[in-house]
């Protein structure tokens, strides 16, 4: 059973995705909060799979929180995906680099919600691909300038071509295919990667692949 926490200041927010949430066998809500601070608590409190973060509340933001959270040794294993708007949220690179293990659109399809939350807990391929790399782009240039961003050249050849497809926001059978490699070898390269690089998830790929050069903003369309 996965285990969710909603951290949304907006009480129809929190209660539509419980609504959804519980009607799955395999999901259930134990937990939300109206602001960062009591998402902190709460995650320390019930310790789910997954906090949904919106990144604007008031006090203590999702941006702190996540923060907060990732920093936590007691909940090493709980993932934070960022609920944003569509409208280029400029906290979400940040957020990303921060730890969170990806985001999603506040007010996306039902499905696509279902299989963010299935996916972040499986260590699957990174939310939204399309999204994410959008806004990826538009604000890696952007943002503050970075605290010792990995060397790619710890990254073989193959290494280093497998980030940056996983930063183009393909899964591990679409860089199998890519490639022409077993989607087991697609697999083994991004885990070998993650821990050359000492990143948390395929979020913490993208960000190290643009912020080292190895992407560019605007390459990937």
């Amino acid at each position: 059973m996965i285990s969710v926490v909603i951290a949304d200041d907006q009480t129809l927010v929190r209660s539509g995705f419980r609504a959804l949430l519980d009607a799955q066998e395999d999901i259930t809500v134990t937990g939300e909060a109206a602001d960062g601070e009591a998402a902190v608590r709460v995650a320390l409190d019930v310790r789910p799979d997954v906090v949904l973060m919106d990144i604007r509340m008031p006090g203590v933001d999702g941006l702190t929180a996540t923060r907060r959270i990732v920093s936590d040794e007691r909940l090493s294993n709980v993932k934070v995906v960022i609920l944003t708007t569509f409208d280029l949220d400029e906290y979400v690179f940040e957020a990303i680099r921060s730890g969170a293990n990806g985001f999603l659109v506040k007010y996306t399809e039902p499905e696509e919600l279902l299989r963010a939350v299935r996916s972040v807990v499986a260590g699957d391929a990174l939310l939204s691909p399309s999204v994410t790399r959008r806004l990826i782009e538009e604000f890696a240039m952007r943002a503050k300038e970075p605290e010792g961003v990995p060397d790619l050249d710890l990254l073989t050849e193959r290494e280093r071509e497998v980030v940056g497809l996983v930063a183009e926001g393909l899964t591990n059978d679409e860089i199998a295919q890519r490639l022409i490699m077993s989607a087991a070898t697609a697999k083994t390269h991004v885990s070998r990667a993650m821990i050359k690089l000492g990143a948390r998830d395929r979020a913490q790929l993208v960000v190290f692949a643009y912020e080292s050069g190895l992407v560019r903003p605007g390459w990937q369309r």
